[in-house]
């Protein structure tokens, strides 16, 4: 007896997160290998050499401009 299986669903997933968004993180991802990224309020704080931290601030900055980006995990 042959087992049969499902189709696959041909629903497409909805983007989480918006052309604008990512626009912001690449622009803050190419700040950070320039080196004029900086993290605090304001910019007064350190130079960022974290990728992940470049991510996070321009998710931050697509955040108040308005983007289409998920809420922040609470961990």
């Amino acid at each position: 007896m042959a087992t049969t299986t499902k189709p696959h669903s041909p629903r497409k997933s909805a983007r989480k997160y918006s052309e604008s968004a990512s626009e912001s993180v690449g622009n803050a991802l190419h700040r950070e290998k320039a080196g004029t990224l900086r993290s605090g309020k304001a910019g007064n704080g350190g130079i960022v050499k974290s990728r992940k931290q470049a991510i996070a601030i321009g998710l931050s900055e697509a955040r108040k401009k308005g983007a289409s980006v998920p809420k922040k995990a609470n961990s």
